[in-house]
């Protein structure tokens, strides 16, 4: 099958599966989904709404989160993992950047409290990469955005869309092949679709109702 018909049916698929689609993660503004996006990073989804109630509540903006102490934030943040470095990064104790203010010192500082809305100046603030950028980008302010996390990495390359052997060029494979247009929906159905039908382990691609069709042959030997 050739990648423009793989292509056609997976967008057909997907919007059978997911014709509505909202983003997973519990936020109220821009602040707020930044901090989860960020919060996210080798977390669940779950693990992240489970705690983001009690974070948010105490600071939905970025002057009210610098008046956490680092340890009231710690034991908020804790459950998703790695709160340490997640804690740092928001609070601005990160020990590797001398020239960079803390996550939410930049927003008041340069920002007026504001998240940005470009790719540069959000990949400037500690513990966003651009995956967390992408996210930002799409679901804050709507730019067309091919966000690819471990789902959309694995099923681009299940699928034969993407050689699998980094995010990078999964992304550029992705903004190649789908319409434009679709991306940023495309990136949160995948991502359904993955955790429902496509997982990690335990998986038959005979079983998978895209896989099936047009994943590639080294899957069914």
């Amino acid at each position: 099958m050739l990648k423009k018909d793989k292509v056609k049916f997976i967008v057909e698929q997907l919007d059978k599966f997911y014709p509505r689609v909202h983003p997973p993660l519990n936020h109220s503004n821009n602040y707020t989904l930044l901090i989860a996006v960020l919060l996210s990073a080798n977390s669940t989804d779950k693990s992240v709404n489970k705690v983001t109630p009690n974070l948010f509540k105490k600071a939905h903006s970025s002057d009210q989160m610098m008046q956490l102490s680092y340890e009231e934030l710690y034991s908020i943040i804790k459950p998703c993992g790695l709160g340490p470095a997640k804690a740092k990064n928001i609070l601005n104790w990160s020990p590797k950047a001398k020239n960079i203010l803390a996550l939410s010192s930049i927003l008041v500082n340069e920002f007026q409290g504001e998240v940005p809305d470009s790719f540069p100046a959000l990949e400037k603030l500690p513990g966003v990469g651009h995956k967390t950028a992408s996210v930002v980008m799409s679901q804050a302010f709507g730019y067309p955005a091919f966000a690819v996390d471990t789902h959309v990495h694995r099923l681009m390359y299940r699928w034969g869309l993407s050689s699998g052997k980094s995010v990078v060029q999964t992304e550029r494979d992705g903004k190649r092949l789908f319409p434009k247009d679709k991306w940023n929906k495309l990136h949160l159905q995948i991502i359904f679709y993955g955790r429902e039908y496509c997982p990690a382990r335990n998986f038959n691609p005979n079983l998978c109702p895209i896989t099936s069709v047009v994943g590639r042959r080294t899957l069914f030997k």
